[in-house]
């Protein structure tokens, strides 16, 4: 399923794991700390006011993200997304699909 975020009409979610020109489309649980990644698509299986959350935190198609540090069990993460950080937890950070930035 995949749900309007930010006014913007987010990508199918069969697009997972496929190639677009900066790579491939990753979640982004599963990126390094320190990797930087634009935002391809915000999906949301069981719950679209999670998808509608995260858009209003600013992860909206376009945004570029870097993953600033995880917890010693990876979960949660703290993430840069504009001007901010925002810790999410790897249910919600795996409903933002991205690929990743050159650094």
């Amino acid at each position: 399923m995949s749900v309007s975020v930010g006014g913007e009409r987010a990508v199918p979610a069969e697009r997972r794991g496929t190639e677009l020109s900066g790579g491939a489309v990753r979640a982004l649980a599963d990126l390094a700390p320190g990797a930087r990644a634009t935002v391809v698509e915000v999906v949301a299986d069981a719950a679209p006011d999670t998808a509608r959350r995260l858009g209003a935190l600013g992860f909206t198609p376009g945004t570029v993200v870097e993953v600033v540090r995880r917890a010693p069990l990876r979960d949660p993460a703290v993430y840069r997304v504009k001007d901010y950080e925002v810790c999410l937890r790897r249910a919600q950070a795996a409903c933002v699909h991205t690929t990743e930035v050159d650094q």
